[in-house]
Protein backbone atom coordinates (compact mmCIF):
# COMPACT_ATOMS: atom_id res chain seq x y z
CA UNK A 1 0.00 0.00 0.00
CA UNK A 2 1.14 3.56 -0.71
CA UNK A 3 0.14 6.49 1.47
CA UNK A 4 0.22 10.02 0.08
CA UNK A 5 -1.68 9.61 -3.21
CA UNK A 6 -5.31 10.53 -3.85
CA UNK A 7 -7.71 8.09 -5.54
CA UNK A 8 -7.36 10.04 -8.79
CA UNK A 9 -3.57 9.67 -8.72
CA UNK A 10 -2.70 13.19 -7.58
CA UNK A 11 -0.29 13.73 -4.71
CA UNK A 12 -1.91 14.36 -1.35
CA UNK A 13 -0.42 16.68 1.28
CA UNK A 14 2.90 15.26 2.40
CA UNK A 15 2.74 12.54 5.06
CA UNK A 16 5.49 12.43 7.65
CA UNK A 17 6.94 9.10 8.84
CA UNK A 18 5.78 9.81 12.39
CA UNK A 19 2.18 10.12 11.19
CA UNK A 20 2.45 6.89 9.23
CA UNK A 21 3.90 5.04 12.21
CA UNK A 22 1.08 6.17 14.50
CA UNK A 23 -1.60 5.25 11.95
CA UNK A 24 0.00 1.89 11.29
CA UNK A 25 0.18 1.00 14.98
CA UNK A 26 -3.48 1.96 15.43
CA UNK A 27 -4.43 -0.30 12.51
CA UNK A 28 -2.33 -3.21 13.79
CA UNK A 29 -3.95 -2.90 17.21
CA UNK A 30 -7.34 -3.59 15.63
CA UNK A 31 -6.22 -6.96 14.19
CA UNK A 32 -5.97 -10.25 16.08
CA UNK A 33 -3.47 -11.79 15.70
CA UNK A 34 -1.53 -8.67 14.64
CA UNK A 35 -0.70 -8.35 10.94
CA UNK A 36 3.00 -8.44 10.07
CA UNK A 37 3.90 -5.29 8.14
CA UNK A 38 6.64 -2.70 7.74
CA UNK A 39 6.88 0.75 6.16
CA UNK A 40 9.51 2.78 4.34
CA UNK A 41 9.74 6.23 2.75
CA UNK A 42 9.64 6.51 -1.06
CA UNK A 43 11.26 9.67 -2.51
CA UNK A 44 9.45 11.04 -5.58
CA UNK A 45 10.74 13.10 -8.50
CA UNK A 46 8.40 16.04 -7.81
CA UNK A 47 9.94 16.45 -4.39
CA UNK A 48 8.69 15.20 -1.06
CA UNK A 49 8.02 11.57 -0.26
CA UNK A 50 5.39 8.86 -0.11
CA UNK A 51 5.07 6.14 2.52
CA UNK A 52 5.06 2.53 1.33
CA UNK A 53 3.61 -0.20 3.59
CA UNK A 54 4.37 -3.83 2.83
CA UNK A 55 1.92 -6.33 4.30
CA UNK A 56 3.36 -9.85 4.41
CA UNK A 57 1.26 -12.81 3.32
CA UNK A 58 -0.20 -14.50 6.35
CA UNK A 59 -1.04 -18.12 7.11
CA UNK A 60 -3.51 -17.01 9.80
CA UNK A 61 -7.09 -15.78 9.76
CA UNK A 62 -7.13 -12.29 11.26
CA UNK A 63 -10.16 -10.82 13.03
CA UNK A 64 -10.95 -7.21 13.91
CA UNK A 65 -11.17 -5.97 17.47
CA UNK A 66 -14.91 -6.66 17.49
CA UNK A 67 -14.44 -10.28 16.37
CA UNK A 68 -15.29 -10.03 12.66
CA UNK A 69 -13.25 -11.71 9.92
CA UNK A 70 -13.38 -9.61 6.75
CA UNK A 71 -12.63 -10.23 3.07
CA UNK A 72 -12.04 -7.52 0.49
CA UNK A 73 -14.63 -7.30 -2.27
CA UNK A 74 -13.95 -4.36 -4.60
CA UNK A 75 -13.86 -1.26 -2.41
CA UNK A 76 -15.67 -2.91 0.52
CA UNK A 77 -14.79 -5.18 3.43
CA UNK A 78 -17.39 -7.95 3.77
CA UNK A 79 -17.75 -10.00 7.00
CA UNK A 80 -17.47 -13.77 6.53
CA UNK A 81 -20.20 -16.11 7.70
CA UNK A 82 -19.36 -18.92 10.14
CA UNK A 83 -19.49 -21.50 7.34
CA UNK A 84 -17.13 -19.41 5.20
CA UNK A 85 -14.65 -19.08 8.07
CA UNK A 86 -14.61 -22.85 8.58
CA UNK A 87 -14.13 -23.53 4.86
CA UNK A 88 -11.31 -21.01 4.44
CA UNK A 89 -9.52 -22.17 7.60
CA UNK A 90 -9.59 -25.78 6.41
CA UNK A 91 -8.36 -24.94 2.94
CA UNK A 92 -5.57 -22.47 3.65
CA UNK A 93 -2.05 -23.37 2.53
CA UNK A 94 0.64 -23.07 5.17
CA UNK A 95 3.84 -23.67 3.26
CA UNK A 96 3.92 -20.42 1.30
CA UNK A 97 6.82 -18.79 3.12
CA UNK A 98 9.08 -21.83 3.13
CA UNK A 99 8.59 -22.12 -0.66
CA UNK A 100 9.59 -18.51 -1.36
CA UNK A 101 12.81 -17.69 -3.18
CA UNK A 102 15.47 -16.13 -0.93
CA UNK A 103 16.56 -12.87 -2.61
CA UNK A 104 20.27 -12.82 -3.37
CA UNK A 105 20.82 -16.52 -2.69
CA UNK A 106 22.18 -18.99 -5.26
CA UNK A 107 22.94 -22.69 -5.12
CA UNK A 108 26.55 -21.70 -4.38
CA UNK A 109 25.26 -20.82 -0.90
CA UNK A 110 24.47 -24.51 -0.25
CA UNK A 111 27.05 -26.42 1.78
CA UNK A 112 28.27 -29.44 -0.24
CA UNK A 113 29.11 -31.39 2.92
CA UNK A 114 25.64 -30.82 4.36
CA UNK A 115 24.07 -31.92 1.08
CA UNK A 116 26.14 -35.11 0.95
CA UNK A 117 25.17 -35.90 4.53
CA UNK A 118 21.49 -35.37 3.78
CA UNK A 119 21.53 -37.48 0.64
CA UNK A 120 23.31 -40.30 2.49
CA UNK A 121 20.75 -40.24 5.30
CA UNK A 122 17.89 -40.04 2.81
CA UNK A 123 19.19 -43.12 1.02
CA UNK A 124 19.71 -44.94 4.33
CA UNK A 125 16.05 -44.34 5.16
CA UNK A 126 15.02 -46.03 1.90
CA UNK A 127 14.43 -43.04 -0.40
CA UNK A 128 15.32 -43.73 -4.04
CA UNK A 129 18.41 -41.93 -5.36
CA UNK A 130 17.76 -42.41 -9.08
CA UNK A 131 17.15 -38.70 -9.63
CA UNK A 132 19.85 -36.07 -10.07
CA UNK A 133 20.83 -33.83 -7.18
CA UNK A 134 18.88 -30.87 -8.56
CA UNK A 135 15.81 -33.04 -9.09
CA UNK A 136 15.97 -34.16 -5.46
CA UNK A 137 16.43 -30.57 -4.27
CA UNK A 138 13.36 -29.52 -6.26
CA UNK A 139 11.40 -32.49 -4.94
CA UNK A 140 12.11 -31.56 -1.30
CA UNK A 141 11.42 -27.88 -1.98
CA UNK A 142 15.01 -26.64 -1.59
CA UNK A 143 14.97 -24.93 -5.00
CA UNK A 144 12.15 -23.54 -7.13
CA UNK A 145 11.32 -24.11 -10.81
CA UNK A 146 14.09 -21.70 -11.82
CA UNK A 147 16.70 -23.45 -9.68
CA UNK A 148 16.83 -20.66 -7.07
CA UNK A 149 17.22 -21.55 -3.38
CA UNK A 150 14.05 -21.34 -1.33
CA UNK A 151 13.68 -20.60 2.38
CA UNK A 152 13.53 -24.38 2.93
CA UNK A 153 16.77 -24.92 1.00
CA UNK A 154 18.73 -22.20 2.78
CA UNK A 155 17.50 -23.29 6.22
CA UNK A 156 18.33 -26.97 5.64
CA UNK A 157 21.47 -26.78 3.50
CA UNK A 158 22.85 -23.22 3.62
CA UNK A 159 26.46 -22.49 4.55
CA UNK A 160 25.32 -19.46 6.56
CA UNK A 161 21.49 -19.29 6.63
CA UNK A 162 21.60 -16.40 9.08
CA UNK A 163 23.13 -14.19 6.39
CA UNK A 164 19.77 -14.28 4.63
CA UNK A 165 17.46 -15.14 7.52
CA UNK A 166 18.97 -13.70 10.73
CA UNK A 167 15.99 -14.92 12.73
CA UNK A 168 16.84 -18.57 12.00
CA UNK A 169 19.51 -18.90 14.71
CA UNK A 170 19.05 -19.96 18.33
CA UNK A 171 20.16 -18.84 21.79
CA UNK A 172 20.93 -20.97 24.84
CA UNK A 173 21.00 -19.29 28.27
CA UNK A 174 21.59 -20.97 31.63
CA UNK A 175 20.59 -19.30 34.89
CA UNK A 176 21.95 -20.70 38.18
CA UNK A 177 18.64 -20.29 40.04
CA UNK A 178 14.90 -20.33 39.37
CA UNK A 179 14.96 -16.70 38.24
CA UNK A 180 16.72 -14.98 35.31
CA UNK A 181 19.60 -13.80 37.49
CA UNK A 182 23.29 -14.55 37.86
CA UNK A 183 24.99 -16.21 40.86
CA UNK A 184 25.28 -12.87 42.67
CA UNK A 185 21.55 -12.27 42.36
CA UNK A 186 21.80 -9.51 39.79
CA UNK A 187 20.52 -9.47 36.25
CA UNK A 188 22.56 -11.84 34.11
CA UNK A 189 23.24 -15.48 33.38
CA UNK A 190 25.72 -18.26 34.00
CA UNK A 191 26.20 -19.22 30.35
CA UNK A 192 25.06 -17.86 27.01
CA UNK A 193 25.64 -19.37 23.54
CA UNK A 194 24.47 -18.06 20.18
CA UNK A 195 24.05 -20.77 17.58
CA UNK A 196 24.28 -20.31 13.83
CA UNK A 197 24.24 -22.62 10.83
CA UNK A 198 21.70 -24.84 9.05
CA UNK A 199 18.85 -26.24 11.08
CA UNK A 200 20.25 -29.77 11.52
CA UNK A 201 23.44 -28.33 13.06
CA UNK A 202 21.40 -26.07 15.35
CA UNK A 203 19.41 -29.09 16.59
CA UNK A 204 22.60 -31.03 17.38
CA UNK A 205 24.43 -28.11 19.00
CA UNK A 206 21.47 -27.18 21.18
CA UNK A 207 21.16 -30.80 22.28
CA UNK A 208 24.89 -31.07 23.04
CA UNK A 209 24.85 -27.88 25.10
CA UNK A 210 21.82 -28.99 27.13
CA UNK A 211 23.47 -32.37 27.68
CA UNK A 212 26.63 -30.67 28.95
CA UNK A 213 24.61 -28.57 31.39
CA UNK A 214 22.29 -31.35 32.61
CA UNK A 215 22.98 -33.02 35.90
CA UNK A 216 23.69 -36.59 34.87
CA UNK A 217 24.94 -38.20 38.05
CA UNK A 218 27.84 -40.63 37.60
CA UNK A 219 27.80 -40.74 33.81
CA UNK A 220 31.13 -38.95 33.39
CA UNK A 221 32.99 -39.62 36.61
CA UNK A 222 32.34 -43.31 37.15
CA UNK A 223 32.00 -44.44 33.52
CA UNK A 224 28.50 -45.63 34.36
CA UNK A 225 25.27 -44.72 32.70
CA UNK A 226 22.32 -43.75 34.85
CA UNK A 227 19.16 -43.68 32.76
CA UNK A 228 17.49 -41.03 34.93
CA UNK A 229 19.12 -37.77 33.85
CA UNK A 230 17.92 -34.39 35.03
CA UNK A 231 15.46 -34.37 32.12
CA UNK A 232 14.47 -37.33 29.91
CA UNK A 233 16.67 -37.20 26.82
CA UNK A 234 13.79 -37.85 24.41
CA UNK A 235 11.65 -35.06 25.87
CA UNK A 236 14.48 -32.52 25.61
CA UNK A 237 15.38 -33.50 22.08
CA UNK A 238 11.74 -33.49 20.96
CA UNK A 239 11.15 -30.02 22.43
CA UNK A 240 14.21 -28.70 20.57
CA UNK A 241 13.29 -30.36 17.25
CA UNK A 242 9.69 -29.12 17.47
CA UNK A 243 10.87 -25.56 18.07
CA UNK A 244 13.22 -25.69 15.09
CA UNK A 245 10.77 -27.44 12.76
CA UNK A 246 7.57 -25.55 13.61
CA UNK A 247 8.57 -21.98 14.47
CA UNK A 248 7.25 -19.13 12.33
CA UNK A 249 10.27 -18.08 10.27
CA UNK A 250 8.40 -15.01 8.99
CA UNK A 251 8.85 -13.36 12.38
CA UNK A 252 12.01 -11.29 12.23
CA UNK A 253 14.00 -10.04 15.18
CA UNK A 254 13.53 -13.09 17.43
CA UNK A 255 15.28 -16.43 17.53
CA UNK A 256 14.52 -19.74 19.22
CA UNK A 257 15.50 -19.57 22.90
CA UNK A 258 16.39 -22.40 25.27
CA UNK A 259 16.47 -21.20 28.88
CA UNK A 260 17.81 -23.52 31.55
CA UNK A 261 16.97 -22.76 35.19
CA UNK A 262 17.78 -24.79 38.28
CA UNK A 263 14.25 -26.24 38.34
CA UNK A 264 13.09 -26.22 34.71
CA UNK A 265 14.01 -26.07 31.04
CA UNK A 266 12.11 -23.69 28.75
CA UNK A 267 12.15 -23.99 24.95
CA UNK A 268 10.59 -20.91 23.34
CA UNK A 269 9.64 -20.90 19.66
CA UNK A 270 8.62 -17.68 17.85
CA UNK A 271 5.11 -17.84 16.43
CA UNK A 272 1.82 -18.92 17.93
CA UNK A 273 0.09 -22.24 17.32
CA UNK A 274 -0.58 -22.77 13.59
CA UNK A 275 -3.84 -23.43 11.78
CA UNK A 276 -6.55 -25.02 13.89
CA UNK A 277 -4.18 -26.25 16.64
CA UNK A 278 -5.03 -25.12 20.17
CA UNK A 279 -3.74 -26.06 23.60
CA UNK A 280 -6.83 -28.24 23.99
CA UNK A 281 -6.27 -30.35 20.87
CA UNK A 282 -2.46 -30.22 20.79
CA UNK A 283 -2.04 -33.93 21.50
CA UNK A 284 -4.83 -35.30 19.31
CA UNK A 285 -4.45 -33.06 16.24
CA UNK A 286 -1.40 -32.62 14.01
CA UNK A 287 -0.74 -29.66 11.74
CA UNK A 288 2.54 -28.38 10.32
CA UNK A 289 3.35 -24.75 9.62
CA UNK A 290 6.48 -25.81 7.69
CA UNK A 291 5.70 -29.17 6.05
CA UNK A 292 8.78 -29.15 3.81
CA UNK A 293 11.13 -28.43 6.70
CA UNK A 294 9.46 -31.16 8.74
CA UNK A 295 9.83 -33.65 5.89
CA UNK A 296 13.47 -32.68 5.41
CA UNK A 297 14.30 -33.23 9.09
CA UNK A 298 12.38 -36.52 8.97
CA UNK A 299 14.39 -37.74 5.97
CA UNK A 300 17.54 -36.66 7.83
CA UNK A 301 16.59 -38.86 10.77
CA UNK A 302 15.99 -36.12 13.35
CA UNK A 303 12.28 -36.85 13.50
CA UNK A 304 11.60 -40.53 14.18
CA UNK A 305 7.81 -40.74 13.84
CA UNK A 306 5.79 -37.98 12.19
CA UNK A 307 3.02 -36.69 14.46
CA UNK A 308 3.89 -38.63 17.64
CA UNK A 309 6.41 -36.32 19.32
CA UNK A 310 4.14 -34.52 21.80
CA UNK A 311 2.49 -37.77 22.88
CA UNK A 312 5.80 -39.51 23.54
CA UNK A 313 7.27 -36.44 25.25
CA UNK A 314 4.42 -36.45 27.78
CA UNK A 315 4.66 -40.23 28.28
CA UNK A 316 8.43 -40.08 28.86
CA UNK A 317 8.21 -37.27 31.42
CA UNK A 318 5.44 -38.99 33.40
CA UNK A 319 6.99 -42.46 33.19
CA UNK A 320 10.22 -41.19 34.74
CA UNK A 321 8.48 -39.41 37.60
CA UNK A 322 8.42 -35.82 36.29
CA UNK A 323 5.37 -33.60 36.01
CA UNK A 324 4.03 -33.58 32.45
CA UNK A 325 5.35 -30.81 30.17
CA UNK A 326 3.66 -27.44 30.37
CA UNK A 327 2.62 -25.74 27.12
CA UNK A 328 2.01 -22.01 26.80
CA UNK A 329 0.82 -20.33 23.61
CA UNK A 330 0.58 -16.61 22.82
CA UNK A 331 0.03 -14.81 19.53
CA UNK A 332 3.79 -14.52 19.06
CA UNK A 333 5.34 -17.56 20.74
CA UNK A 334 4.95 -21.14 21.91
CA UNK A 335 6.78 -22.37 25.02
CA UNK A 336 7.43 -25.90 26.27
CA UNK A 337 8.52 -26.14 29.91
CA UNK A 338 10.08 -29.32 31.31
CA UNK A 339 10.31 -29.51 35.10
CA UNK A 340 13.01 -31.51 36.92
CA UNK A 341 10.92 -31.65 40.09
CA UNK A 342 10.88 -35.41 40.64
CA UNK A 343 10.19 -36.10 44.33
CA UNK A 344 10.27 -39.89 44.04
CA UNK A 345 11.85 -42.27 41.59
CA UNK A 346 9.02 -44.21 39.93
CA UNK A 347 9.02 -47.99 40.34
CA UNK A 348 9.05 -48.41 36.54
CA UNK A 349 12.35 -46.58 36.19
CA UNK A 350 15.20 -48.61 34.81
CA UNK A 351 17.93 -49.57 37.24
CA UNK A 352 21.38 -48.09 36.59
CA UNK A 353 23.43 -50.09 34.12
CA UNK A 354 27.08 -50.52 35.00
CA UNK A 355 29.76 -50.00 32.41
CA UNK A 356 27.75 -49.82 29.17
CA UNK A 357 30.88 -48.29 27.60
CA UNK A 358 34.46 -49.41 27.82
CA UNK A 359 37.01 -46.77 28.77
CA UNK A 360 37.79 -45.89 25.15
CA UNK A 361 34.10 -45.59 24.25
CA UNK A 362 33.47 -43.33 27.25
CA UNK A 363 36.21 -40.98 25.99
CA UNK A 364 34.64 -41.10 22.51
CA UNK A 365 31.20 -40.19 23.87
CA UNK A 366 32.67 -37.32 25.89
CA UNK A 367 34.46 -36.08 22.74
CA UNK A 368 31.23 -36.15 20.70
CA UNK A 369 29.29 -34.25 23.37
CA UNK A 370 32.00 -31.60 23.53
CA UNK A 371 32.89 -31.28 19.83
CA UNK A 372 29.65 -32.38 18.16
CA UNK A 373 31.17 -35.28 16.22
CA UNK A 374 34.12 -37.68 16.04
CA UNK A 375 36.06 -39.26 13.16
CA UNK A 376 38.09 -42.47 13.12
CA UNK A 377 41.35 -40.51 13.17
CA UNK A 378 40.18 -38.39 16.12
CA UNK A 379 39.21 -41.57 17.97
CA UNK A 380 42.68 -42.97 17.27
CA UNK A 381 44.31 -39.85 18.73
CA UNK A 382 42.40 -40.01 22.03
CA UNK A 383 42.71 -43.82 22.35
CA UNK A 384 46.47 -44.26 22.14
CA UNK A 385 48.11 -47.45 20.87
CA UNK A 386 45.03 -49.44 19.86
CA UNK A 387 44.52 -51.28 16.58
CA UNK A 388 42.30 -49.70 13.93
CA UNK A 389 40.08 -52.81 13.86
CA UNK A 390 39.43 -52.56 17.62
CA UNK A 391 38.45 -48.90 17.27
CA UNK A 392 36.22 -49.72 14.33
CA UNK A 393 34.41 -52.34 16.43
CA UNK A 394 34.08 -49.84 19.31
CA UNK A 395 32.36 -47.29 17.09
CA UNK A 396 30.21 -49.93 15.36
CA UNK A 397 29.07 -51.12 18.81
CA UNK A 398 28.06 -47.56 19.79
CA UNK A 399 26.10 -47.27 16.54
CA UNK A 400 24.41 -50.67 17.04
CA UNK A 401 23.36 -49.73 20.59
CA UNK A 402 21.82 -46.47 19.39
CA UNK A 403 24.28 -44.06 21.04
CA UNK A 404 25.91 -42.73 17.86
CA UNK A 405 24.80 -42.13 14.30
CA UNK A 406 27.18 -42.88 11.43
CA UNK A 407 27.40 -40.20 8.74
CA UNK A 408 29.16 -40.57 5.37
CA UNK A 409 31.34 -43.40 4.10
CA UNK A 410 35.00 -44.40 3.75
CA UNK A 411 37.42 -41.54 4.57
CA UNK A 412 34.55 -39.10 4.97
CA UNK A 413 32.90 -41.05 7.80
CA UNK A 414 32.15 -39.36 11.11
CA UNK A 415 29.79 -39.98 14.04
CA UNK A 416 27.29 -37.79 15.90
CA UNK A 417 24.95 -38.39 18.84
CA UNK A 418 21.86 -40.40 17.86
Amino acid sequence: MVLGVEENGRLAPEIWPEEAEIALQEAVAQCHPPVLCQWQTIPIAQGGQLIGIRVERSMDLHSTADGRILVRRGAENRPLTGEEVTRIAAGRTTGDFEDEHVPGATTADFDPEILREYLAMREERGAAQTSSRDEILFEVGAIDHEGRPTVTGILLFGKQPQTFLPQSGAIFVRFPSTEPRNEEGGAGYGRRDELRGPLPRIVERLWNIVWEEMRVGAVVNQLQREELTEYPAFAVREAIINAVAHRDYRIKGRRIEVRMYSDRLEVISPGGLPGYITLDNLVEEHYSRNPRLVNGLYQWGYIEELGLGIDLMIDEMVRLGHPPPEFKATEYSFTVTLSNNRPNRPPTAAAPQRNPFNERQARAMAHVREQGSITNSEYQQISGDVSAETLRRDLADLVDKGHLLKIGSKKGTYYILK
